[in-house]
């Protein structure tokens, strides 16, 4: 019997600029089930980052509630929730956001050791085992420079799965990313989340959203409406997930 991963409750999100308040997120609730994979879609401006970032702890909330993985975040101080982040979640953003004075494999194995939850060398060879999986392993002794986008994004998702997190962040995962390189990373998350990770997924594209489990539709910081389309047995049902989360959107003419 699966249990709850990610339980959020009347989440609010306001930004106060030059006395002007944008409430961003408005009493925004749902939650989340332990190796489910959800992608959060909506127009520009919607809230979808926002509320990746707040429900992750990278953001703040102005009020509202968020228990991840039994505990409730919302009270953590930084350093607290720093050190859940760090133990318990990975992170995949549109920005390659990696270290350009280290090599690829350094970038990876980064995150193992200031977690400290395995010995160095067991971080390394979970690096080459990942690395090699997600086809990069040729590229360890390379800088971020010197590697295709498509490399350097399946080198984010390995630095992601370093330490083994309950759920992935992915914000726009594949916004910067042509066709190909697109279709391989989502296919990487895919076989994350078979392998019992959860995830959690901001994206514009229709077609990476069918890959996922089960589709919120934000708009105006409000979630309109949710499509539930079921774990993706193989490659050859995307078409028809496709079609029906199309489908979907447009009769409700979003």
């Amino acid at each position: 019997m699966s249990s709850m991963v990610l339980d959020v409750k009347d989440l609010c999100k306001t930004y106060v600029i030059d006395e002007y308040s944008n409430n961003v997120l408005q009493n925004v609730s749902f939650s989340m089930e332990e190796g489910e994979f959800v992608s959060i879609m909506g127009p520009s401006g919607s809230g979808k980052s926002t509320l990746l970032y707040t429900v992750s702890g990278m953001d703040n909330m102005t009020s509202g509630k968020v228990t991840f993985d039994g505990e409730d975040i919302s009270s953590l101080d930084r350093k607290a929730m720093a050190k859940v982040r760090l133990n318990k979640m990975g992170f995949v953003f549109q920005q390659m956001y990696m270290m350009k004075k280290l090599n690829i494999m350094d970038n990876i194995i980064l995150p193992g050791y200031q977690a400290k939850l395995k010995p160095r060398t067991e971080v390394n060879k979970d690096a080459e085992t990942l690395m090699r999986r997600l086809g990069i392993i040729d590229t360890a002794d390379r800088f971020i420079t010197e590697v295709s986008g498509g490399q350097l994004q399946r080198a984010c998702l390995c630095r992601s799965l370093i330490n083994s997190p309950k759920m992935i962040f992915a914000d726009e995962p594949t916004g910067a990313l042509n066709q190909k390189a697109s279709m391989e990373v989502i296919k990487e998350l895919v076989e994350a989340n078979r392998a019992g990770t959860s995830i959690m997924m901001v994206t514009h594209s229709e077609k990476v959203a069918s890959c996922s489990e089960r589709v919120i539709y934000l708009v105006d910081g409000n979630i309109q409406g949710e499509l539930t389309l079921g774990k993706m047995e193989s490659d050859d049902d995307m078409p028809v997930r496709e079609r029906k989360l199309r489908n979907w959107l447009q009769e409700r003419d979003w």
